[in-house]
């Protein structure tokens, strides 16, 4: 039996481009061979998925799943718009998003949890798929909210299939009170969610530093006003005050009906629930978001390919 040295993996996996852990066990299945290990790990197709995990996937769809009290909502990526359109991918995103509502939520948890169309995991599910499709994927981001009586109310905007799209909101109300008016004003919050982008639910619930940011581009600009500084402070207080109404989610002027807030709203609807309504939590995955994309310059790439 050959001795697997640490170099001899480096080496298969500079050539392969497959992980660590991977090319050891190829080396090991083929007694230190690299040229057979590297054919080993084609045939299973990790060579060819690996190969390509280092391309930027800033594509995809975002994908939900809600059963009641509980939902999710997962990103998973791929190189390009074209292949969020194929039916096999969506159907990855969907079955991802239906395994994740079993689990905690978290991109681990789902990434370790078994896909029941293929009998392994998550992770090795989309590597498969990496390399049937020939594209690199991976599950980016994902949010769970459960709430023990109430609903998790969901909503795709401009959907490209059911339960897919680029944009998704999960909202969970807390409420004794009739479920289908929970349903109904928590769909219409989470559209409000996926127009305003709210920082936090309520304004002592916003980012400590974001909010010590705003408040020192406040008093910069205040100063320049050349007042006093009990007047400055002042001015500084009211605009705070401004920003925490226009980035807090209960404070904002409610899209569906802007001569209400969001908080309005909510109080009004308890009224057809029959109980107190509470806003216990709530999650927005817009497709890409802080994924730097690759530009590439196509006329480059042509003329350095045509020199040889």
């Amino acid at each position: 039996m050959a001795e697997i040295t640490a170099a001899l993996v480096k080496e298969l996996r500079e050539k392969s481009g497959a992980g660590m852990m991977d090319c050891k066990k190829a080396l090991t299945e083929n007694n230190g061979d690299i040229e057979a290990a590297i054919d080993w790990l084609r045939a299973k197709g990790i060579a060819k998925a690996d190969k390509k995990s280092g391309r930027t996937a800033a594509e995809g769809l975002i994908g939900i799943s809600g059963a009641g009290t509980s939902a999710v909502v997962v990103e998973v990526n791929s190189e390009t718009d074209f292949v969020a359109r194929n039916d096999a991918f969506q159907e990855l995103v969907r079955g991802v998003a239906s395994v994740a509502l079993t689990t905690d939520g978290s991109v681990d948890a789902i990434g370790a949890a078994t896909y029941p169309a293929s009998g392994k995991s998550v992770t090795d599910t989309i590597k498969d798929a990496i390399a049937h499709i020939g594209e690199n994927m991976t599950l980016r981001r994902s949010v769970k909210l459960s709430v023990e009586d109430g609903v998790v109310a969901t909503y795709i905007h401009n959907a490209a299939a059911d339960g897919l799209g680029k944009l998704g909101v999960l909202v969970a109300l807390k409420s004794t009170g009739n479920k289908d008016v929970l349903a109904a004003i928590g769909r219409q919050v989470a559209m409000h969610v996926a127009a305003t982008n709210p920082l936090a639910i309520r304004a002592d619930e916003v980012d400590a530093d974001v909010a010590e940011r705003e408040r020192n581009v406040f008093i910069e600009q205040s100063r320049a006003s050349g007042k006093p500084d009990a007047i400055i402070e002042k001015m500084v207080e009211g605009r705070m005050r401004k920003f925490f109404e226009e980035v807090a989610l209960l404070s904002q002027s409610f899209v569906i009906n802007p001569d209400l807030t969001v908080g309005d709203a909510i109080k009004a609807a308890e009224k057809d629930a029959g109980a107190p309504i509470e806003v216990a939590g709530m999650a927005r995955l817009l497709l890409g978001e802080g994924v730097e994309k690759e530009e590439s310059d196509f006329a480059a790439e042509v003329a350095a390919a045509a020199k040889g």
